[in-house]
């Protein structure tokens, strides 16, 4: 069976996309994002595709495509129709790997009963946790560790994004006693061939098998 990975932050806005574009293309890997909410734009699966160099075939289409950038739950909701997390089924990519893209946090809701990382719990695939080297991180980060095991979420491992922060680095690391996979910095120009550089100069392929 082919490798599965689940990218996961500890908050939205992280740049967990940029980074499942970047580990698909290290990977070789297939793409898939569940449920995309927000249409107006480049979405999230675009990005990806046009960053990792992925082509259409390396591309599972999203689940549910919903309008509003929103949490799932409500921009479904504004869209009149329900999620229904039980056909959220992992996609059979034959020897392909898959890396597979939540949406914002583990908490987030998916209706009014489910959240994210129940659908994680169902799954029990490997996750990456991608965290911010920002303020705060320290405590968004244990938390997030924390909760992934208590549901026996398998944790490959911790990929920072941002600046530098030794400090904070070494102390999520010791504390949360996880696997530290690598750091991707912010890229000031932001294409494919800079962060295949970029994912190359910082991440290993061995790294993500568990």
């Amino acid at each position: 069976m082919s490798q599965k990975i689940v990218v996961t932050g500890t908050d939205t806005g992280i740049g967990k996309t940029v980074f499942s574009a970047g580990l698909a293309d290290l990977l070789g890997a297939n793409y898939w994002k569940p449920i995309q909410a927000g249409l107006e734009g480049e979405t999230d699966t675009e990005l990806v595709a046009r960053l990792g160099n992925l082509s259409s075939d390396r591309i599972v289409p999203e689940r549910y495509r919903l309008q509003t950038p929103a949490s799932p739950h409500h921009s479904a909701e504004i869209d009149g129709i329900r999620i229904e997390p039980d056909v959220l089924d992992v996609p059979d990519t034959g020897d392909r790997p898959l890396v597979i893209e939540g949406a914002g946090g583990l908490m987030v809701p998916l209706s009014g009963e489910t959240l994210y990382i129940d659908v994680f719990e169902r799954w029990r695939l490997p996750v990456v946790l991608c965290a911010s080297t920002a303020l705060g991180t320290i405590n968004h980060s244990l938390l997030s560790i924390e909760a992934l095991r208590t549901r026996q979420i398998p944790i490959l491992g911790i990929a920072f994004i941002g600046k530098r922060n030794a400090e904070t680095q070494i102390a999520i690391r010791e504390i949360g006693r996880v696997r530290w996979l690598g750091r991707l910095p912010w890229l000031s120009s932001l294409t494919a061939d800079t962060l295949q550089a970029a994912f190359k100069a910082s991440f290993h392929a061995d790294h993500f098998k568990l």
